[in-house]
């Protein structure tokens, strides 16, 4: 099992619909900015925002951050949400699909509906960038 412990920092992001569509990148695509530090004590903390210097015809910047305590079985990650930029994610369970692709670990969502668009599942490459 590949270790997750460390700080790692976001290199792509994409996004697809429920039918496998392809869906305009999250966080802002190449620009896409985004940090996550897996303690080995269990504590892990994630922050993802659109890097794009200007923000084109009255777009949102996109922001999330979430904090917790973590478990992780070699497949599955679940974050007890205990802080976050999101209200409606404290209490609950994030649960992430993860894989290694190289030297890239890979978190894989669920579904869900983002700001109240159809339900999309979006994939993120993660390259470490420091242990912990």
């Amino acid at each position: 099992m590949q270790s997750i412990i460390g700080t790692w920092a976001l290199v792509k992001a994409i996004a697809t619909a429920a039918d496998g569509s392809p869906r305009p990148a999250p966080f802002g695509g190449a620009k896409a900015m985004g940090r996550v530090t897996f303690n080995a004590d269990g504590r892990m903390m994630a922050v993802l925002c659109d890097g794009r210097p200007e923000m084109p015809g009255g777009e949102r910047r996109g922001y999330s951050s979430y904090c917790g305590n973590y478990t992780f079985d070699g497949r599955t990650l679940i974050t007890r949400v205990d802080a976050a930029s999101d209200p409606a994610r404290m209490g609950t369970d994030q649960i992430r699909q993860v894989s290694h692709e190289g030297d890239l670990m890979v978190l894989r969502p669920p579904l869900r509906s983002y700001d109240g668009a159809p339900e999309e599942q979006r994939v993120l490459w993660w390259r470490k960038i420091a242990e912990v």
